[in-house]
């Protein structure tokens, strides 16, 4: 850490809110009234924070990386701020000033998180990417990003043209033309340990996962990710010492929050299952083996983890929670009979940090995400009329803005005054508010729709089919009707062992039936694999362009039924 004032007065500022967090981390009243965010000028979350762990605890593993035949790689703190000490000076020997961005196109791979802290120590601006994008993909991030550099896995260096820029050019592996990664890292780079930078500066650009729109370019800066994801600590609740495992592809911000800043700034080791296709079986041996203590999943994995048995291993586990898309009280359940623990569902962007959640300790109402967290005030406000009340669009007061909220987005005026408009922050979900200050969530505002004047969440819909022993995941979107302009319609992708037969569709319509008010029952059903974005998000609105484009030609698919296929259920 440099020795400056103001540094250390930084770092004095970040431990005294995270401190607080971990003091109070069952106590949510007591949190969420009296923490306040650190005001900080100066901030480098390598010097002022990465730096000091390595410093305090040497020795502690900051970075345990399990792969598949069961081989490891570990780093301590000490390690990591070496490393990347020596990657910032390589980027500076090569030209790379503060506030030029770097493309980083890594898998889960030890360089990745050297990488990252280098670029913060330099003071350069990172552009986190996704492995599983094309090259057309790369060249619109490199011009939209005006790239500077690009470090990238060997495999993935075809992927850029021998004369497309940027300049600078790093390889994790050997490749033609390509500066080595292991020189980088070499003993005889001089270190650069950086830092003191504003805590205004552009620290990363996040392209979002794009499931409504062409994605948008998000930028924070030095505080708004690595101290707004104090939050995100205290809602995992993590503590120092733990051992963290998050599911998430490098290149995503879940990757960031989870992977990267929560776990560290609890002083906890990142743990990562480095898979190429994933198996829930030989993840649960793994978290067994390791001894994982905190573990984070998306839903669609925590569906794939009922799938397996639940029963027969010892687990270390304390802190189970789910993020990325609500996660379905069923699933919830599952867990619970099986390992004795409840998911935390909690909510948030690649825009902010966990904004709502359920913290630990606290109570718990299935189906809902929870309530807001330490550092964020949120409301529900009426679409139409602007009105904040119990139902409506989730936003943030600009007011008492929360460090952990973007800058805006890169070169885009226009779309970040409509987020930031009437003074919130509009996140573009749908949510509803109880008695008891639990927020429920009901859907993309795109999502939700009306079926006989009618308001229905496809969220709640797909909570009651996925109860359904054939159904693994449900996507409802609203089916043009001549009599009810629309009527739900369920896409489904069956659960091993079922087949995608009429009398599997009858028995999930019988079942929905049963479960859901008449208004709300799904009417027509389709066994498909639902649409994802590459970062595994459903695609909802391919789904209801392509109903619309089949209502149109007046045509199904084979896999298609409709309630009226089956005169037994509407006698």
């Amino acid at each position: 850490m440099a020795d400056d004032t103001a540094q250390s007065d930084a770092t004095r500022a970040f431990r005294q809110a995270r401190d607080f967090l971990l003091a109070h981390r069952e106590d949510y009243e007591t949190a969420y009234r009296d923490f306040r965010w650190p005001v900080l000028e100066r901030f480098n979350y390598a010097t002022d924070w990465v730096d000091v762990l390595a410093a305090e605890q040497p020795r502690a593993t900051a970075l345990w990386i399990v792969e598949e035949d069961g081989s490891d790689t570990k780093l301590t703190f000490a390690e990591v701020a070496d490393l990347s000490r020596r990657f910032a000076g390589f980027l500076r020997q090569h030209g790379v000033e503060p506030g030029q961005r770097v493309l980083l196109l890594l898998g889960n791979v030890a360089p990745l998180w050297i990488a990252m802290l280098g670029c913060i120590r330099l003071g350069a601006v990172m552009i986190p990417a996704t492995t599983l994008l094309t090259a057309d993909d790369l060249t619109d991030r490199l011009q939209r990003g005006q790239v500077r550099a690009v470090v990238a896995s060997a495999v993935d260096t075809a992927k850029f043209g021998p004369d497309t820029e940027p300049l600078v050019r790093v390889s994790v592996g050997a490749a033609d033309g390509w500066l080595s990664y292991d020189d980088a890292i070499a003993d005889d780079i001089e270190p650069l340990a950086g830092g003191d930078t504003s805590a205004e500066d552009t620290l990363l650009l996040y392209f979002t996962s794009g499931t409504t729109a062409h994605p948008k370019l998000v930028e924070h800066t030095q505080t708004s990710y690595p101290v707004g994801h104090l939050s995100t600590m205290y809602w995992i609740g993590l503590q120092p010492g733990d051992l963290h495992l998050n599911i998430s592809s490098p290149g995503w911000a879940k990757h960031a929050w989870s992977c990267f800043f929560a776990p560290w700034n609890a002083g906890a080791t990142i743990v990562i299952h480095n898979f190429t296709r994933f198996d829930a079986g030989a993840l649960l041996d793994m978290l067994e083996r390791v001894g994982v203590t905190t573990f984070c999943a998306p839903p669609t994995v925590w569906r794939m983890i009922t799938q397996a048995p639940l029963g027969g291993h010892q687990f270390a586990l304390r802190e189970v929670v789910g993020a990325g898309e609500p996660l379905n009280p069923e699933v919830i359940e599952q867990i619970r009979r099986g390992w004795g623990l409840t998911v935390r569902d909690g909510f948030g962007q690649t825009e902010t940090t966990a904004q709502v959640g359920n913290p630990p300790g606290q109570p718990l109402k299935l189906g809902s995400m929870g309530r807001p967290l330490p550092g964020y005030t949120v409301a529900l406000v009426d679409p139409v009329s602007g009105e904040v009340g119990t139902d409506g669009e989730i936003c943030l007061e600009l007011a008492r803005p929360p460090l952990g909220l973007m800058r805006g987005y890169r070169d885009d005026p226009q779309q970040t005054a409509e987020v930031m408009r009437q003074g919130f922050y509009h996140t573009g979900d749908v949510a509803s508010l109880d008695a008891d200050g639990f927020i429920t969530y009901v859907g993309r505002s795109d999502d939700v729709f009306k079926a006989s004047d009618y308001r229905i969440s496809p969220f709640e819909l797909e909570n009651v089919l996925i109860e359904h022993p054939a159904v693994a995941e449900a996507a409802v979107v609203p089916s043009p009707d001549p009599v009810r302009l629309a009527v739900p319609k369920a896409f489904v992708t069956l659960a091993a062992g079922h087949t995608p037969t009429a009398e599997t569709a009858r028995d999930i319509l019988r079942f929905a039936r049963e479960h859901l008010a008449p208004y709300k029952r799904i009417r027509r059903i389709e066994f498909t694999e639902l649409p994802k974005t590459i970062s595994g998000k459903i695609r909802r609105v391919e789904l209801r362009v392509g109903e619309q484009e089949m209502s149109v030609s007046g045509s199904r698919s084979e896999s298609s039924f409709s309630e009226d296929d089956f005169p037994d259920l509407t006698a």
